[in-house]
């Protein structure tokens, strides 16, 4: 992958992806923890930076949901789109719905060729909607 998208292979790079991959919706810190359970000492800022490399390759995706902070995942390319519950903030991918990237057609384009739609849905998930219910009992 690394080599494909003309980057060094280097064994920070590794754990990163490997890190994002395994563990989907991570933001740095969290990708951080992961990375040094496998290298030992790796700076913030060397994840940062392998962070901004690997996304500027199209290897991973930065996502940033409304209130939160900079979340990643290897899944790319494919227009699919997230559901975050407003309760916990837990976030899952949900594949486009209808039609061809972008799922949506603008009612405008101002003159952009458009080549996708982000798209958020918000809403409770299974354990806070039971959470919710039961406390409205």
């Amino acid at each position: 992958m690394l080599r494909g998208a003309a980057l060094r292979v280097t064994a920070p790079r590794l754990a990163v992806l490997t890190a994002v991959h395994e563990h989907p919706h991570s933001d740095t810190d969290s990708i951080l923890g992961f990375v040094r359970e496998t290298l030992g000492g790796v700076s913030h800022q060397a994840v940062y930076d392998v962070l901004k490399a690997l996304t500027s390759a199209g290897l991973v995706r930065r996502i940033q949901p409304m209130g939160s902070v900079a979340l990643y995942e290897t899944r790319v390319g494919d227009n699919h789109h997230h559901v975050v519950c407003r309760s916990c903030g837990v976030i899952a991918d949900v594949d486009c719905a209808v039609g061809d990237a972008p799922c949506l057609t603008a009612s405008d384009d101002n003159g952009f060729a458009l080549d996708e739609a982000e798209v958020i849905y918000w809403g409770l998930c299974p354990e806070c909607s039971k959470t919710a219910a039961t406390q409205d009992k």
